[in-house]
């Protein structure tokens, strides 16, 4: 005789103690009793589970991993109200725009800046403020197509600015922008710099200068996207990487000529998801007070985050700033963590390879980084990602490889334990 199946809410109480919500518990009882085979409801239950937003250690040696979330950034708030549109001095309203703007434009070298939720959208305000219905002219060397497949003319298309393109992909002048701009049929009202993020275009080119363009008789802004504040890393005690040689700064953009720069808040300036835009108090206040800043404007949480970070930065404390953490630690701390790691597993054939971390996030796309890694025969990220706490990994000619670079000190334990219950 077939065993008759439990009832729904029987099922999902006896799965209570997965600290699953009960209306979630009886979802997966309903699905596990339907399939015929009820003891597959606490199977169901962890694939649940692994659909959440949960933590992850990062391992694949990719240090803004846009599947990650970018920059490992937290946030750590009491419960509480906050003076987020207050202005205590008065007791009356204030602005969301007062608090770390005004860091971070003091970090940019600027007279004002704005925070809005990425940098696509600081991108559109500035064309919706500015030029909506004239032109704006962009070298068809930088009409870029950013993650998801959303492109600048379509970004501007939905702005109601007007592109005018000019030069050729590979070979773009000052005289053409010049040209476009004296040509009254085109109405221009900005010139545009996008810088090439995620992409390098090498060989015969040619592209102007921010200076170049700065004195054209448009204001001319810059969409620096990858955020790095100042080239000079006043925050990192060593200066500036190698590895940033050549890419743009908020504050040297804005010294050499730009009137407003735009950048993202999750990659190189290592907070939260957020758009930055910096420069001229006159046009940044243009931007704030056009209908779409309050679609587009962020919460207390990224702002408090974001005021948290820029104070960090004005501190000069890089090593306090995840990111700068571990794009700078030395190879040879890295290995002696691998190292460390290998030793608490005697049955695991691991071993300590030198590899080459990457930025990632669409930042400095040619950039490596020398880094160390810990390798096993195989193909085993299916195993490494239904740790605990998953692990992500990369693959490399049959070998997994975890780079220690993206991987925190205080999750190597979470790595052994990981690799730990692996068999060779």
């Amino acid at each position: 005789m077939t065993e008759r199946p439990p009832s729904v809410d029987a099922l999902a109480r006896s799965l209570a103690e997965s600290g699953l919500p009960h209306p979630v518990l009886v979802d997966i009882a309903r699905e596990a009793i339907a399939s015929g085979d009820h003891t597959v409801a606490s199977d169901l239950v962890e694939t649940f589970r692994r659909t959440t937003l949960q933590r992850v250690v990062n391992g694949t040696g990719t240090l803004l991993h846009t599947n990650l979330g970018r920059a490992p950034h937290g946030v750590h708030q009491e419960p509480g109200f906050r003076n987020l549109e207050l202005d205590l001095e008065t007791g009356e309203r204030g602005s969301r725009q007062s608090h770390a703007p005004r860091l971070l434009a003091k970090l940019c070298g600027a007279e004002a800046a704005i925070v809005v939720n990425n940098c696509a959208s600081a991108v559109m305000l500035i064309l919706a403020a500015l030029a909506r219905d004239r032109g704006v002219v962009v070298s068809r060397g930088e009409l870029v197509e950013i993650g998801g497949g959303f492109r600048v003319p379509e970004v501007m298309e939905q702005s109601g600015a007007r592109l005018v393109e000019v030069g050729t992909t590979n070979r773009t002048r000052r005289s053409d922008f010049a040209r476009a701009i004296e040509n009254p049929a085109n109405d221009v009202a900005l010139a545009m710099q996008i810088h090439q993020s995620n992409y390098r275009i090498t060989g015969f080119t040619e592209m102007p200068s921010t200076a170049a363009l700065a004195d054209l008789g448009v204001p001319l802004v810059s969409d620096i996207g990858s955020g790095l504040l100042d080239a000079a890393c006043p925050w990192l005690d060593g200066g500036p990487p190698s590895w940033l040689a050549d890419e743009p700064a908020a504050r040297q953009t804005l010294a050499a000529g730009a009137q407003l720069v735009a950048f993202s808040g999750d990659k190189l300036l290592g907070g939260p998801q957020a758009g930055i835009i910096a420069g001229d108090a006159e046009l940044v206040s243009a931007c704030a007070r056009h209908p779409l800043a309050r679609a587009l404007r962020p919460g207390g949480l990224v702002l408090g985050a974001l005021q948290d970070l820029a104070m960090t930065y004005l501190h000069r404390d890089g090593q306090a700033i995840p990111f700068w953490r571990m794009a700078t630690v030395s190879v040879d701390e890295l290995r002696r963590r691998a190292d460390a790691v290998v030793a608490a597993c005697p049955n695991v054939d691991l071993a300590v390879v030198e590899t080459m971390a990457v930025p990632g996030g669409g930042t400095l796309p040619t950039v490596e980084i020398p880094s160390i890694g810990l390798s096993l025969h195989g193909d085993r990220r299916a195993e490494l990602r239904a740790a605990a706490t998953p692990v992500m990994a990369r693959i490399a000619e049959d070998t997994t490889v975890c780079d220690l670079r993206t991987i925190d000190p205080s999750d190597d334990g979470l790595i052994a334990d990981a690799m730990g219950t692996l068999a060779s």
